[in-house]
């Protein structure tokens, strides 16, 4: 019985892992098969994990993928909003999509000096169709999430969010669906008051879904339409993801066509 729920467990644990970050639940199984004892096997985990995911980065290429920067110098445009993401494997986008990235930060600090673009959750390093959830995209390498620009009472507050890891502090503009099942619509009305009291940066985020709206590499912008409408931006790639689709009032989804 014991040995049944054990290995129920293990392969609960290798699912979960597989699913939070594509290569755990294989580092997670060499563990399982070459030590005995809870220490051992967690040290030879996070040991297996850590040559996988240096590995990922070297081969991510060979499957057409590459690593946005995870290690991102003070001066640099572009980053990623928490360190998560990286050990996550939640990095890897296709090489054109890094170039629009790319492209975006220079643009923001250029128009904007000082200006930091953030990145959120983008996709793993190996094969189309993997889901990254929550998502429900986010498998090909193509889409990539953005953190929004925010200011303080100082001003402009360069790579702040009010989360810590730049989702779910909601703007209040989203969009009027109805309640519908299955949705991962979340308003995480309680969280509101976790965050910091931050404010939008209006000019900033304009300028960017305007950047974004005119490149003609990007193919969709998914931001709620309220939002859209508050910052006077619009256009055929502004669109609304869906009733079903978590809200984007807290960041914004871009992706390139296939």
């Amino acid at each position: 019985m014991r040995r049944g729920l054990s290995l129920l467990g293990h392969s609960i644990a290798i699912m979960a892992l597989t699913l939070l970050t594509q290569l755990g639940g294989l580092a997670w199984a060499v563990a399982l098969v070459f030590a005995r004892g809870t220490l051992r096997r967690l040290v030879l985990f996070l040991a297996g994990y850590a040559v996988l995911w240096i590995g990922a980065s070297f081969a991510a290429p060979q499957f057409g993928r590459v690593a946005l920067p995870c290690f991102s110098s003070a001066e640099a445009a572009l980053s990623f909003r928490s360190p998560l993401y990286c050990p996550l494997n939640r990095h890897y986008v296709v090489p054109e999509l890094a170039a629009v990235t790319v492209d975006l930060a220079e643009h923001m600090d250029r128009v904007f000096p000082g200006t930091k673009t953030q990145a959120l959750d983008a996709g793993f390093p190996f094969i189309t169709g993997f889901p990254l959830l929550p998502h429900l995209s986010h498998d090909d390498g193509r889409k990539l999430d953005l953190a929004f620009y925010y200011r303080d009472e100082g001003g402009y507050a360069p790579g702040q969010t009010p989360s810590p890891i730049g989702y779910f502090a909601f703007e209040g503009a989203g969009a009027d669906c109805p309640k519908v099942w299955p949705a991962l619509r979340w308003d995480l009305v309680r969280a509101q008051s976790w965050w910091r009291d931050l404010d939008l940066d209006a000019p900033r985020q304009a300028e960017a879904l305007r950047w974004l709206a005119r490149d003609p590499r990007v193919e969709k912008v998914f931001v709620e339409p309220p939002l859209a409408e508050q910052l006077g931006v619009w256009g055929p790639k502004i669109r609304f993801q869906g009733c079903r689709a978590a809200r984007h009032d807290d960041h914004l989804h871009f992706q390139i066509a296939p």
